[in-house]
């Protein structure tokens, strides 16, 4: 789950991390009031989308305007700015060309910077560890800065025995240049967000920029939270700071069927079992020259109404062109997943081509029962003739 920038503010400065002050408006006149109250000379108004690049972004109706973050000396330029955002779509290059609508605001209060640093905790996959990662190029996308400068990226992973120590903190902190009392706070700084990450049961933790600031103080200028969904039950504060409207809707709808569901870009709809396979499936439908529309698993104990809902959500994907189901029945039957695909596709009238491949429990009652379906469905004998077939028909349709 993610969340938004003031959101993550608020969360990480409850364990101590330094933050700009601030507060978050749904209009202009709740923006002016904050401008009051933080008091000037400078403000800083920030659309508040789950989308980086704002500041270089542009808006929809205005794509030769200012972006999506504004340095404003006025507060008749913070209510300009807010009326400027509010009810507006922000393109930036994370959104795609379709953009989201800005429907709330964050004004801060300036800082005097003086550098811009990188720094995040994240989960390295590779070491199954907790990893700090920082670098002197704050404000820039840190998969550039991988890709053209690798060794400005510093990384320190944790040991789960001993937690974060402060000498991994200074390490860090020397790695990145600081000096003096900036050591100290940037020490402190990263031990708060450490704790964070930790308590919060947090998957990822971004501050880009960090900001040193004129008198040497370590400060978050923007800060960006993800959250392990299985954790939540532990943390029902956080579950209610969920922003629906920055959802896909399709995703949302799977979820409330226990589906997990992934949008793609591509053109061919997954429906597997598994999320293993469903990834394999993805992986062999590139190999045979397609481009999958969705990453799917509709799990090991599907219902048949399950497996209508699923159909039906990759249908509902205006840029699926053809549809290639997937299934290995172990603990679910494949009896069940024919029953689902057929109703799913009788009730909404199947107009692409659609490629099943059986296989496991049931399998011979599951292929009678597309075969009998009076469908146009293509059956396949393992997962490499599946997307072959599948690949071949949306070519040739």
């Amino acid at each position: 789950m993610n969340i938004h920038e003031y959101q993550a503010k608020q969360l990480l400065a409850g364990f101590g991390v330094a933050v700009p002050r601030g507060g978050v408006a749904y209009t202009p006149p709740e923006a002016e009031s904050v401008a009051k109250d933080l008091g000037g000379p400078i403000w800083v108004v920030k659309s508040q989308i789950h989308a980086g690049g704002r500041g270089a972004g542009r808006f929809a109706n205005n794509p030769d305007g200012a972006g999506g973050v504004r340095v404003v000396k006025s507060i008749d330029e913070v209510k300009e700015s807010v009326s400027d955002m509010l009810g507006h779509v922000l393109v930036t290059k994370q959104t795609g060309t379709a953009g989201k609508e800005v429907k709330r605001v964050y004004i801060e209060e300036g800082c005097d910077i003086a550098r811009e640093l990188y720094l995040s905790v994240l989960i390295d996959r590779t070491t199954s560890r907790i990893t700090l990662m920082a670098s002197t190029e704050g404000g820039m996308d840190i998969e550039d800065v991988a890709e053209k400068t690798p060794e400005k990226i510093l990384k320190v992973s944790i040991d789960p025995a001993t937690g974060m120590l402060p000498y991994h903190a200074r390490q860090l902190a020397f790695g990145l240049k600081l000096e003096g009392k900036q050591v100290n706070s940037a020490v402190k700084f990263m031990l708060a967000l450490y704790d964070a990450f930790i308590k919060l049961d947090a998957s990822l933790v971004e501050v880009n920029p960090l900001v040193v600031t004129g008198s040497g103080e370590i400060i978050a200028l923007d800060a960006k939270m993800n959250f392990d969904d299985n954790a939540l039950f532990r943390h029902k504060d956080i579950e209610e700071l969920r922003d629906e409207d920055e959802e896909d809707p399709a995703e949302l709808e799977a979820a409330r069927h226990e589906l997990n569901y992934i949008k793609l870009d591509g053109n061919i709809g997954c429906m597997v079992n598994g999320a293993g396979l469903a990834m394999s499936t993805m992986d062999i439908i590139k190999l045979y020259g397609g481009d999958p529309a969705n990453f799917l698993d509709v799990g090991g104990g599907a219902t048949k109404e399950r497996v209508t809902t699923a159909f039906k959500l990759i249908l509902s994907d205006s840029n699926v062109e053809g549809i290639l189901v997937n299934i290995f029945g172990g603990i679910m039957r494949c009896d069940v997943i024919a029953e689902g695909v057929v109703a799913a596709a009788k009730e909404i009238s199947l107009s692409v081509p659609l490629v099943v491949r059986l296989e496991g429990t049931n399998v011979e009652l599951g292929k009678e029962i597309l075969g009998a379906s009076g469908l146009a469905i293509v059956s396949a004998d393992d997962l490499a003739d599946a997307a072959e077939k599948i690949v071949k028909a949306v070519k040739e349709a």
